[in-house]
């Protein structure tokens, strides 16, 4: 889409300085941006790339409009201002209603005139598609599965009988939601499944990444609030609740009936025991082993980062002399003890 920069600085919020009339049609990076493109720099450690960019207009922040050679689309929160004008730019392919024939339909599913289904999709019985909803190919929505509009299935997405998903969602390929959690009861040497008869609820504004999978519930619901936002390769055990705009970074994985606030943070490959409650505006950072309940808001951190390998083989070894060494202070602790003990004795 081609805008000219009045117009677009109006319609994000940001104050235009240079020519409004300049045209831009896509979004680039600033060393990699040409004729017709919109940039922006949202962080310190990339100024000097400003004076050579090739853009036509780049979002900034107040500290940085003098230094640009081209115009400007000041604001005070670049990042976000460059997300609203790339969705102006890029904006997704409109919905044409219809079916395609290799879709397999039942007779008493209700799709949306204005609703896509796409080829080698199943919709199965009772399920119900809204408005403007994109279903892509390969599909496979379930029995009762409800859809609410202008979602949208990339493709090969698997909704399972009784899922539940809200308005405006993007669920990316590979995605299952819905699917029976993992419950089962010991009997001797041998498991036996326990049937998962609760549903996965999602609400609007949902994103799913691909190959992430959120099981529903064993007796209620998995329910994930608005706005929750899950990377690629995530597991979400059955009956956990995520509340509203919490977003969740890559190779998590979240252990049944876990209660996750609103506002929280979950970067990658965090680790999150079954059953835990953690609070609002909570935020783990990478790799943290989560094994208790966080009830305050906060940052927290758990893992040990990269150090150099001869200084890891170190602390490895010292790590197998931490109880040694911990018998060792006790008994030092002690015969302090008796020595004090036996000083004061000698000056009475």
């Amino acid at each position: 889409m081609e805008i000219n920069l009045t117009e677009l600085a109006a319609r994000v919020g940001a104050s235009l300085r240079g020519d409004g009339d300049v045209l831009v049609s896509r979004v680039a990076q600033l060393n990699q941006a040409a004729e017709g493109t919109l940039s922006f720099l949202g962080d310190a450690k990339y100024r000097a790339r400003l004076a050579e960019t090739r853009a036509s207009a780049v979002i900034l922040s107040e500290a940085d409009a003098d230094q640009c050679p081209v115009p400007v689309l000041v604001s005070k929160n670049p990042y976000l201002t460059f997300a609203e004008a790339a969705r102006i730019l890029h904006p997704p392919a409109p919905v044409v209603g219809g079916v395609h024939p290799s879709a397999a339909v039942d007779p008493s599913a209700r799709i949306d005139p204005t609703a896509w289904v796409g080829p080698l999709t199943v919709v199965e019985a009772d399920a119900v598609i809204g408005a403007g909803v994109f279903v892509g190919p390969s599909c496979v929505i379930g029995q009762g599965v409800r859809i609410g509009e202008d979602s949208r299935l990339v493709a090969r997405v698997t909704l399972c009988a009784g899922t539940q998903v809200g308005r405006r969602a993007l669920l990316h390929p590979g995605a299952v939601i819905g699917r029976e959690g993992f419950g089962f009861a010991r009997d001797g040497e041998r498991w036996v499944r326990i049937p998962q008869i609760g549903r996965a609820v999602l609400g609007d504004d949902v994103e799913i990444g691909a190959n992430t999978c959120v099981d529903r519930g064993a007796i209620g619901d998995t329910v994930l609030g608005d706005g929750v936002k899950l990377d690629n390769h995530i597991q979400i055990g059955h009956n956990v609740e995520i509340g509203d705009n919490t977003a969740m970074a890559a190779n998590t994985g979240i252990s049944g009936s876990t209660r996750i606030g609103r506002n929280c943070t979950i970067a990658g490959a965090v680790g999150m025991a079954g059953h835990l409650e953690i609070a609002d505006n909570v935020h783990f950072t990478g790799m943290a082993m989560v094994t208790k309940s966080f009830l305050e808001p906060g940052v927290y951190s758990s893992g040990i980062p990269a150090m150099p390998s001869g200084a890891w083989r170190r602390n490895v070894a010292r790590f197998r002399q931490l109880d040694e060494l911990a018998r060792r202070l006790k008994q030092l602790e002690t015969s302090l003890e008796i020595m004090n003990q036996a000083q004061g004795r000698e000056e009475s």
